[in-house]
């Protein structure tokens, strides 16, 4: 478990560990539906797809916690499998790059996602690091929207490279980039 303290009386202390997410999808996808912006519609069809990526093997989750217990942000992961979905799209733009290979033997993280009102604590790398720190794979593979933010400010920070960009996804409204990095992630100096 890792400890964040709060930036003041209006954001308080926050405890990284695991949490049971199939228990707290409710919860989960608000906190994601207020980052990413989602739908109703969206959320529902995220519900199913959160509940059968959480049987895949050696899938887990990550929650940050207040001290009231209240989900201000979570993250979720497993080791990648290049028969699943997410896999079969990016494998023709990673192997187009000649970086195909960090398909095998990679941990993807699926999902990560922190409540507005708590970004930019330090709680979206408290979780990203210490659900990676706990892997057996010798690097990380994730996709994000290919623009430049925050959340691909940090993952750069942690070590993150662009491996395929202009990655399109069916139905996404937006391209998106595949980043990769050596574990264990890079941590400030």
């Amino acid at each position: 478990m890792a400890a964040i303290s709060g930036g003041g009386p209006r954001t308080p202390s926050v405890v990284v560990g695991p949490v049971n997410l199939a228990a707290r999808i409710d919860e989960a996808l608000a906190v994601q539906a207020l980052a990413f912006g989602l739908s109703e519609d969206e959320i529902e069809v995220r519900r199913h797809i959160v509940h059968r990526h959480l049987l895949y093997p050696g899938a887990h989750a990550l929650g940050a916690l207040t001290e009231s217990g209240r989900l201000v942000g979570f993250v979720y992961g497993m080791p990648n499998d290049r028969s699943h979905w997410w896999s079969t799209v990016v494998e023709p733009y990673l192997r187009r790059a000649g970086l195909d290979g960090w398909l095998d033997d990679s941990f993807v993280i699926t999902e990560l996602h922190v409540h507005p009102g708590f970004q930019g604590q330090g709680i979206g790398r408290s979780l990203i690091t210490t659900i990676t720190d706990g892997v057996g794979q010798p690097r990380s593979i994730l996709s994000a929207i290919d623009v430049e933010s925050p959340a691909r400010g940090l993952y750069r920070a942690l070590g993150y490279q662009d491996l395929a960009r202009q990655v399109l996804f069916p139905s996404a409204p937006s391209p998106y980039a595949v980043m990769g990095a050596p574990l264990p992630l890079l941590r400030e100096k």
